[in-house]
C-alpha cells in the first residue's frame, strides 16, 4: 500500500492529503519506462561489444573452420601445380622429344578463361576476392590437367606408333651367324663372278650352306614368293610398311607365300643357289621409297658392337660378288 503524503495549508492552519494528478502519475511512469528503455540498450550495446552470443560464437567458429580449409586447399593446390609442373617438364623435354612431337607452350597450359565473368556469383561477399581468387586457381589447374590429359593420349598414339614402326624396320641379319660361311660381298661396287666386269652390286652376300635358314628381319607382309624376276631366282619380298621392303635372293624353297603376314624373326625360306648365282647364298637387298639402300645400317637388331664392326669391315672390301 502507498504511503498517503500531507502538506501544510497555511491559510486554513490545518494539513491536507496531497492529491496526485493522474497526468504526473502517467508522466513518471513514462520516464520510467524510458529511462529502463535507455538502459537496457547501453547494457545490450555495452555487453555486445565484450560478450558474444550463441549464434556469434557459432559463427566465429565456421569462419575459422572455413580459413583452415580454405589454407588446406591452397596446400592442396600447391602440391597438385608442382606435381603438374614436373609431368609437364617430363613431357615436353622427354616424351614429346622422344617421339618428335612439338613441345606445349607453358602459356598454353596455364592461361585462364577469357570472355565473360565466370566468377560474379562470388562477387558481394566479405571474402568474395579470396574464394574468387580460388575459384580461378582451381580452374587453372583443372585445365592444366585437360591438356596434360590430351598430351599423354597424343604421346600414347605416338608410342603405338613409333613401337608399329620400331618393330616393322628391317633390323637383324637376314641369317644367322652361327648358320654364315663367310660374308662373302658387300653394298657397292665389286667384280661380276660371270663377266668379270666392275660392276654396282645393290645388296649383300651371306654365304651359308644349301637349306640354311632365312629369316624375316622386320614385321611385314609378304608381296612376293616367285621366281619371276631375272637374276633372283626363287626370291622373297617384305613390304614392311613406311617406304621399307626387304628382298631375299636365290633361294632354295619358301616357307611363306605371297599376301602372308609374318612378324621379325619368322622363318620365311632357305638358303639355295637359284637364278644368277655362282654358289649357295642368300643375296639381300633393302628397299626405301623404291630405291635400294645399303642393307649394313639396318643390322642393329642382333648384332653386338664388335660383330657389327667386322661385318661392316668386311662388307667394305671391293672383291667379288656371287651373282
Amino acid at each position: 500500500m502507498s504511503k498517503v503524503k500531507y502538506y501544510y495549508d497555511s491559510e486554513t492552519l490545518s494539513y491536507r492529503k496531497i492529491e496526485r494528478k493522474k497526468r504526473t502519475t502517467a508522466k513518471y511512469v513514462f520516464m520510467f519506462l524510458l529511462a529502463s528503455a535507455l538502459f537496457g540498450f547501453i547494457f545490450v550495446f555495452i555487453a555486445s561489444q565484450y560478450f558474444e552470443s550463441p549464434k556469434e560464437k557459432s559463427l566465429v567458429r565456421e569462419l575459422q573452420n572455413m580459413q583452415l580449409q580454405y589454407e588446406l586447399l591452397n596446400k592442396k593446390m600447391d602440391e597438385a601445380e608442382i606435381v603438374l609442373t614436373n609431368i609437364a617438364e617430363r613431357d615436353n623435354a622427354i616424351y614429346r622429344l622422344y617421339f618428335e612431337a612439338n613441345p606445349i607452350p607453358e602459356e598454353q597450359r596455364r592461361q585462364g578463361f577469357g570472355g565473360i565473368n565466370r566468377y560474379k556469383q562470388f562477387e558481394g561477399y566479405d571474402n568474395s576476392k579470396l574464394i574468387v581468387e580460388a575459384n580461378k586457381r582451381i580452374d587453372v589447374i583443372l585445365k592444366q590437367i585437360v591438356v596434360q590429359s590430351k598430351s599423354l593420349d597424343e604421346i600414347a598414339v605416338l608410342a603405338e606408333n613409333k613401337e608399329k614402326f620400331l618393330a616393322t624396320i628391317p633390323a637383324i641379319q637376314p641369317v644367322n651367324n652361327v648358320d654364315l660361311t663367310r660374308m662373302a660381298s658387300g653394298y657397292g661396287y665389286r667384280t661380276d663372278p660371270f663377266t668379270k666386269v666392275r660392276k654396282f652390286h645393290y645388296g649383300m652376300d651371306f654365304t651359308a650352306p644349301r637349306g640354311t635358314p632365312i629369316y624375316a628381319t622386320g614385321d611385314g607382309v609378304v608381296k612376293r614368293a616367285d621366281a619371276g624376276s631375272t637374276g633372283y631366282g626363287r626370291h622373297i619380298r617384305i613390304d614392311h610398311g613406311y617406304g621399307y621392303v626387304s628382298l631375299y635372293a636365290h633361294l632354295y624353297k619358301y616357307n611363306v607365300k605371297k599376301n602372308q603376314k609374318v612378324k621379325r624373326g619368322d622363318l620365311i625360306g632357305f638358303v639355295g643357289s637359284t637364278g644368277r648365282s655362282e654358289a649357295p647364298h642368300l643375296h639381300y637387298e633393302i628397299f626405301k621409297d623404291k630405291v635400294r639402300i645399303n642393307p649394313i645400317n639396318f643390322y642393329y637388331g642382333n648384332l653386338s658392337a664388335k660383330e657389327f664392326s667386322e661385318l661392316l669391315a668386311k662388307a667394305s672390301l671391293e672383291n667379288q660378288s656371287l651373282d
